[in-house]
């Protein structure tokens, strides 16, 4: 198939999405606004970039002349447009067609509600497709939500992972007698990175009066990523006198993350989003057989099985995440259950080779509307 993917390249989901289609044979055009170029040596060279003549939100409206001249010009067998308010609006405006729309997120969950114009534009934007993708089930019950039709067709086509480059069997476990907590996430203060390290500081205060003081000494905590909060965090660390505990590792590249996920012992997810449409993060670390504690966000729930992969716990509730974390550090023999467990899911419904077959045949279904 000849695929035309209008979406911003600097995204690594954009980036998974065409270097697995390449991949598997199909013929692909990238086009984006500028500024949302891709960074360095992360798309395949087989892929034909084209960034539109115009960047910001202005981008949106005046390049769609030119996208609809390089449609002509490319000719695709399909047409896919990830994100539906940005470049949703350059696809309708661009009148190209038949496409698939792909919502992400932010788009659906507050962007419609920020105010009347931009719920207008959106719902033009999602009639306007000819067919609609959501990777997660909570996302695409969201948008029936917004556009008040609980029938709307929308195809679920999830974002997994690569389970041989997710694969702990590649890995030597570390053997330094820690038991690493972590988490690899944006440092902001929707994520919910605080509570994580409040939460801590409980669990060793649980550890210390239960008598546990050989496994106080045991616990490190690892958060990677880099944001707006690194400094307030700092200094909540300090507050805390957590430095011998918690460390903020900066942000790192993604190849490096199945390395740092393998020695992690728990992973942590606490986000206070209520927009949380799909755990990227959380099937990573249970690909790599680390058992996750995860707040009660949509997303986090659609892939945790509760109990058995990893602990559902209230958002923003540092008690109750300490507790879950207490559970998980005291008894191995149930870290490495819900590891078993997790994995096994993933490879159930989020193998990513699965889900490329998936939007392959929904690929097929578009281009037999044109």
């Amino acid at each position: 198939m000849k695929i035309l993917f209008i979406s911003a390249a600097n995204s690594i989901h954009t980036v998974k999405w065409v270097n697995a289609m390449t991949k598997r044979g199909h013929e692909i055009y990238l086009v984006f606004n500028r500024g949302h170029e891709p960074k360095q040596d992360q798309i395949s060279d087989e892929i034909h970039l084209h960034a539109l003549k115009h960047s910001g939100v202005k981008g949106y409206y005046l390049n769609a002349r030119e996208l609809r001249t390089l449609t002509e010009k490319i000719n695709p067998d399909v047409i896919n447009v990830h994100y539906a308010s940005g470049y949703g609006t350059l696809a309708r405006k661009s009148k190209i067609g038949p496409i698939l729309l792909s919502v992400w997120g932010s788009d659906v969950y507050d962007f419609p509600y920020e105010n009347f114009v931009k719920n207008r534009i959106l719902k033009k934007n999602i009639n306007y497709a000819s067919r609609l993708a959501s990777t997660s089930f909570c996302m695409a019950e969201q948008l029936r939500k917004v556009m008040n039709n609980s029938k709307l067709n929308i195809a679920v086509t999830p974002f997994g992972v690569d389970l041989e480059l997710f694969d702990n069997s590649k890995f030597e476990k570390k053997k330094d007698g820690t038991i690493l907590l972590g988490n690899i996430k944006m440092l902001k203060p929707k994520y919910g990175i605080s509570e994580f390290i409040k939460s801590v500081q409980l669990l060793l205060i649980n550890l210390k009066n239960s008598g546990k003081e050989d496994l106080v000494k045991k616990i490190r905590v690892d958060i990677y990523g880099d944001g707006e909060q690194k400094s307030e965090l700092e200094n909540l660390i300090k507050e805390l006198s957590l430095e011998r505990v918690v460390h903020l590792k900066g942000k790192v590249p993604n190849s490096k993350v199945p390395k740092i996920l393998n020695d992690f012992d728990v992973f942590c997810a606490t986000s206070m989003l209520d927009s949380e449409s799909f755990g990227v993060a959380v099937v990573e670390a249970m690909a790599m057989g680390v058992p996750v504690v995860a707040s009660d966000v949509d997303g986090f729930k659609e892939v945790v099985e509760d109990e058995k992969t990893g602990i559902i716990v209230k958002r923003g509730d540092e008690k109750e995440i300490a507790n879950a974390l207490e559970r998980l550090v005291v008894n191995g023999e149930l870290r490495r259950e819900f590891a078993y467990n997790g994995r096994k899911r993933v490879e159930q419904y989020f193998d990513f080779d699965k889900n490329i077959d998936t939007m392959e045949n929904l690929y097929k279904d578009v281009m037999e509307l044109k």
